[in-house]
């Protein structure tokens, strides 16, 4: 029986190519994106057993019947990759429009606790299971202008590290920094800078089988990409 990942923010940029690789390798995939387009042309290349639909993590509601769905037709997964998030436009913290940093905190921190909330416990349950939240190497640094990235990915980091002592033996969380990749969110920092680093692609042939051999061992660490 093959093994069960689930990928937040799984239509664009690294979730959209974890799938791709993830289902290269025979691992039944669930997740989901905000964009429902895209989430139908996923689902159009998807197997008959991979489980996707049109999510915001900003609403509860909908995130809950994702995984009330997900648990009852598919399962609980083995792997959750929490994945989703956004970044801000350019600025000093100041010129921050306060609708632009409450949307960045709600969608990095309080958008993978509400996935947490209901993934934890149905690992808990089982027995087994490993939770990797996306940080970043502004989780453990800073650079000006993206402050209110730099403080959700910080929080991130925090937040797994605790969480991580609230687990009983054989359930792992973990922050994971992927490293610097060209995408959408590196483009609206580095603009066409972002060219300098590997795509999508090409990170998700070292960082999918990296993510497929983790074990309960990881539990509160703080894991890099390789």
């Amino acid at each position: 029986m093959s093994k069960h990942v689930c990928i937040t923010g799984c239509t664009r940029g690294l979730g959209r190519a974890l799938v791709d690789w993830f289902r290269d390798n025979k691992w039944q995939i669930s997740g989901f994106g905000r964009n429902s387009e895209a989430v139908t042309e996923l689902a159009k290349s998807a197997s008959g057993d991979d489980f996707f639909r049109s999510v915001d993590v900003r609403d509860i509601q909908t995130v809950e019947t994702f995984f009330d769905s997900l648990f009852s037709e598919v399962g609980v997964p083995d792997l959750l990759v929490n994945n989703a998030g956004v970044i801000n436009a350019n600025a000093p913290l100041w010129e921050v429009p306060t609708e632009e940093f409450e949307r960045v905190v709600d969608v990095n921190i309080t958008g993978v606790y509400r996935v947490l909330k209901y993934v934890a416990p149905a690992m808990i349950k089982r027995g087994s299971g490993i939770m990797i939240n996306l940080s970043s190497g502004w989780g453990r640094s800073t650079s000006p202008e993206v402050a209110p990235y730099c403080a959700t990915k910080w929080g991130i980091e925090g937040l797994s590290q605790a969480m991580a002592q609230e687990l009983p033996n054989g359930i792992a969380v973990a922050a994971m920094n992927p490293g610097i990749i060209d995408t959408d969110m590196l483009r609206s920092c580095f603009g066409d800078g972002a060219a300098d680093f590997g795509d999508a692609s090409a990170w998700a042939e070292s960082a999918g089988p990296y993510l497929a051999s983790l074990d309960s061992s990881v539990n509160g660490r703080q894991l890099t990409a390789p």
